[in-house]
């Protein structure tokens, strides 16, 4: 099931998006639910063309917990050892934005890269300290996710706050996909001057975590309590690079659908 969260001529709903999975928009409907997905869906009765309705973010997380360096290619591109525990950082709620919300350049930074991350959606209620055997419990589903970094800020400050937390930082969608295996899901990151000509900037494979979904929940659950819609960003794959105004930047996490957001300077 894939649930969205759409604006649309009556307000602002979530809804089960309808469908063949990689079909279009103009193929796809979405079919509003009442209040929130956590718990049995309420349809209202109410259904709307994809593409007559502006996606958001598919949720507003309580916070976003994020993997560093969780692909050895990745901590090797920036100079790092591979980390012997999952390496936590935050990023705040106001740098989330939706599908096709503009990524805004800060003007502190001369060095905006990209880092496309598969994201994992909490749907269990107060999930804390949670043993591995039993986190995927814990999961709702998964959507895509773009960690935005400001590179050279991350290198002068040491530490991620600032590099990782501008508003705009952390796009998040098209939607939740529930009940996938994300084992081994290709992630992918495309950059362009337009959503049809981009050039690949990252490939690489879930099954090359270092730490997996599990074990990355579970660790966390033990430092911080989980709430339904708490989003876990679970780390990028090599070739990072930078973004620049003008830019389209695309995340695709294979079977889950492709987030794209324009570029913009602030």
């Amino acid at each position: 099931m894939r649930i969205a969260r759409f604006v649309h001529s009556g307000g602002m709903s979530f809804g089960v998006v309808e469908g063949e999975a990689g079909a279009g928009p103009e193929a796809l409907t979405v079919a509003a639910i009442k209040g929130h997905p956590f718990g049995e869906l309420d349809y209202t009765g109410e259904r709307w063309a994809l593409a007559d309705v502006r996606l958001l973010s598919p949720i507003l997380p309580s916070k976003v917990v994020c993997v560093g360096r969780n692909y050895a290619a990745h901590a090797a591109e920036l100079g790092h050892e591979v980390p012997k525990e999952p390496l936590l950082f935050l990023k705040p709620t106001t740098s989330v934005i939706g599908p096709m919300d503009p990524i805004r350049l800060p003007p502190q930074s001369h060095q905006v890269e990209h880092e496309a991350e598969l994201a994992v959606v909490i749907g269990a209620t107060g999930a804390r300290r949670v043993d591995r055997a039993d986190a995927l419990k814990t999961v709702f589903g998964y959507t895509c996710a773009n960690d935005v970094t400001a590179r050279d800020l991350q290198k002068a400050d040491v530490q991620f706050t600032r590099a990782k937390g501008f508003d705009s930082f952390c796009p998040l969608g098209p939607w939740i996909t529930t009940g996938a295996d994300v084992s081994d899901l290709e992630v992918r990151c495309e950059v362009g001057p337009a959503p049809q000509d981009q050039d690949v900037r990252q490939l690489g494979r879930t099954s090359q975590f270092i730490f997996d979904v599990a074990t990355v929940v579970s660790y966390v659950s033990h430092v911080m309590t989980l709430l339904p819609g708490d989003v876990i960003l679970t780390g990028t794959p090599a070739g990072v690079g930078p973004l620049t105004e003008g830019d389209f930047v695309s995340v695709t996490v294979e079977g889950l659908g492709t987030l794209t957001n324009p570029v913009l300077k602030l």
